[in-house]
């Protein structure tokens, strides 16, 4: 499923359950604002792989997002995941307006340990803000430099 955040969709489990029954495997792509249907949905073992988006360093989840989403919900979904239940990823897509270097390792040293952390590079199409359509994404060499920089801190870190 994208577009929009899945778990916040009390019918979830039930149209997991569904497709499961077809016999597909699931991916949850997740920013992680809902811990409780997280934990539900690994528990029940209704989802095969989990995508979590982390948008920025902790303290500046607020700038961004205000009190829309509390960081202690972000905080507690990368518990979650690195607890090793379900097969999961972390990612950033990095882009030039947001992101600086420095904001990419104090989001690696928040989920330091985790199995995988790919950073994304920005693409400037498609955008729900027609004003990022103008951004010029980083330069590959760049994020290959953050890449090698903090890819001691997992098991797999890698550009996309």
């Amino acid at each position: 499923m994208c577009g929009g955040e899945p778990t916040i969709n009390k019918k979830l489990p039930n149209f997991i359950k569904k497709i499961k029954k077809l016999g597909y495997l699931v991916k949850l792509d997740t920013n992680g604002s809902n811990p409780k249907m997280l934990k539900k949905l690994i528990k029940g073992k209704l989802i095969d792989y989990v995508a979590m988006d982390i948008k920025l360093p902790k303290e500046r989840y607020p700038e961004i997002f205000g009190k829309r989403v509390k960081i202690e919900d972000i905080e507690e979904s990368i518990k979650i995941l690195k607890e090793g239940k379900s097969d999961y990823e972390f990612r950033t897509t990095v882009v030039p307006t947001i992101h600086t270097k420095e904001d990419i390792l104090k989001i690696a040293k928040w989920i330091r340990g985790a199995k995988r952390y790919y950073l994304q590079n920005f693409r400037p199409e498609k955008t729900v803000d027609p004003s990022f359509e103008k951004i010029k994404p980083y330069p590959q060499e760049y994020l290959l430099e953050i890449q090698k920089a903090i890819s001691p801190f997992f098991e797999i870190c890698q550009v996309r």
